[in-house]
This record gives C-alpha cells, structure tokens and sequence, in this order.
C-alpha cells in the first residue's frame, strides 16, 4: 500500500515549516526584518492570532473555536487522503491533499502548543493551550505606490502588494488547493467502465459488412427459400 509515502509528504511539510517558525522564533524579535532577496523578499517575524496570510479572527473565543475547526479538519483532511490512495486516486490529487494535510498539521501545532511552549499566546487568553499565535514569516512587498488623487475612493492611499506575512503551512495549503483547482480534470478523469467496448458492440445493427466495408443487406424471403418462386 503506498499511503506512507503521501503521509511522508504531509511530514516533510510540518518538519519543514517548524524548522523554519523556531528558527525565526529564536534569531528574530517580533516584528524585526530581514531582506533575502532584494526589497521584495524579506523575512519578517510576526505572529497571527487569526487565520492564513494575516486574517483574524476579532472574537473572544474565535481563536478557540478557529483551533477546534482546525483539528476537525485536520482529522478530515487525513481520512479523505487515506481513502483516496485506497480507491487509486490520481497521483497528482493525492500530493496535493497531502501537501494540504501538511499545512493544516503545521498550523494546529501552533495553534495547541506555542501558546506554551513558546508562550506567545495573547495576554487576554483564558488558557495558553489552543491559543497559541501562529509564526509568519515569508513577506513579498513586490512594489508599492500612492494612488493618485484623481481616483475615486482610494485617491491619495498607499498600497503595497503584496502585503500579507504567511508560512510554509499557509504556502503548501495554498499551492495544494490551487494546482487541485488548475488540474482537476486530468485528477478527476472519467474512467471508461469496463466492459462498455462490448455492450456498444451488442447494441450495433445486424447488417453484417463486406471485407471493403459497404453494409450487407439481410436477404429477403425470397431469397433465403428460393422453392417459393
């Protein structure tokens, strides 16, 4: 059975994306930056009490409810992909789903155990279990500018793409969900169901064929019992 090999997959990603939130936990202070490539590449420590890519979630108990939601669909996630390799699911579908799994897996460690073992749960949490923040890092301010006054509504604004701090979790969800959307019809091909080659042919017309291919009337009456005549 090679289901391991997809859940290996899954583990890469969550080794990969801890590796790189403790790494930045203990090199940087929050908020501190530092450029990889150029201006539009930095690293930028920040934690996310809310959701993927920045969102939050502004509710006294959304952070709990997001980390319950979070496991239900981590456990969702895992049964689905192991169901999926048992039906011989396409090969691309299943490292997608894995990659998901991974990310998903990635952001509930945080989520459950930073808030202790890191102690960067928010000051107003009720427990420091399940409410951990989640480590950003990966920022791309690629170009930014000043709208200028003469637009409507954003006139004289500053925007920056692209502004929102995420992780190797948040990337590796991303890319899954995105590349299962860009090649689902190859993922979810219709099989030909077996047998079918035969039940066409059943369902042909008796009118037999010549070796040159022209269609062979049935004989006539006449034909088939010539004493008649």
């Amino acid at each position: 059975m090679k289901v391991y090999k997809y859940f290996l997959v899954a583990f890469a990603v969550i080794i990969i994306d801890h590796t790189s939130k403790l790494l930045v936990h203990h090199y940087l202070g929050i908020h501190e930056e530092v450029s990889v490539i150029g201006d539009w590449f930095k690293l930028h420590y920040l934690l996310n009490p809310g959701m993927a890519f920045g969102l939050r979630w502004e509710n006294e108990f959304g952070k709990l409810a997001l980390t319950l939601f979070r496991i239900g669909a981590m456990g969702g996630i895992a049964w689905y992909l192991y169901k999926s390799v048992l039906i011989k699911a396409h090969g691309g579908f299943l490292f997608c789903l894995a990659l998901i799994l991974g990310g998903a897996v990635g952001n509930v460690i945080d989520s459950i155990f930073y808030g202790v073992l890191l102690n960067n749960a928010p000051l107003n949490s009720p427990t420091p279990w399940f409410h951990g923040q989640v480590i950003d890092m990966l920022f791309f301010p690629m170009f930014e500018f000043y709208w200028p006054a003469w637009v409507p509504v954003f006139g004289g604004d500053y925007f920056l793409f692209f502004s929102p701090v995420f992780n190797i979790a948040d990337s590796s969800i991303f890319i899954g969900v995105l590349c299962i959307l860009l090649f689902q019809r190859s993922f979810f091909k219709e099989e030909p169901v077996a047998g079918s080659t035969a039940n066409e042919a059943s369902e042909l017309p008796t009118t037999a064929l010549h070796e040159n291919g022209v269609p062979k009337q049935e004989p006539t009456p006449e034909e088939k019992n010539p004493a008649n005549l």
